[in-house]
């Protein structure tokens, strides 16, 4: 079942340097999450989570979209039942911190977009 929006990612060549321009407008603290050297940068705003991640030109360009992740409470079964329907797996899933997932999907259409959960 899906929920409500809860992460809206946004690929960029320099994570933090977005996330700070952006907490600007809506007087956010920006977190913080490196990787050797992937960098992560968020900010919660209302309990949505507007993510910066790394551009990647094989999967997720800069400036290419926005990929609303929907949250759901089985993200496997959320997920295949995706698969099922004719999306196609485009990446993840991943643990993003302890007991919290994220993967992508394509839809029949070519839109992308995230499903985040336990």
């Amino acid at each position: 079942m899906l929920r409500c929006v809860r992460i809206i990612m946004i690929f960029v060549d320099n994570p933090a340097h977005a996330a700070n321009w952006w907490a600007g407008f809506f007087e956010a603290e920006v977190h913080l999450d490196v990787n050797g050297s992937n960098v992560y940068a968020w900010l919660e705003i209302d309990g949505v989570e507007l993510g910066f991640h790394q551009a990647s030109a094989e999967k997720n360009p800069s400036g290419r979209s926005t990929v609303p992740y929907w949250a759901v409470d089985d993200l496997d079964a959320q997920r295949q039942l995706f698969l099922d329907a004719g999306c196609a797996h485009l990446r993840g899933p991943l643990e993003i911190s302890p007991g919290r997932r994220v993967c992508q999907l394509t839809d029949p259409f070519g839109t992308a977009f995230g499903l985040e959960g336990p």
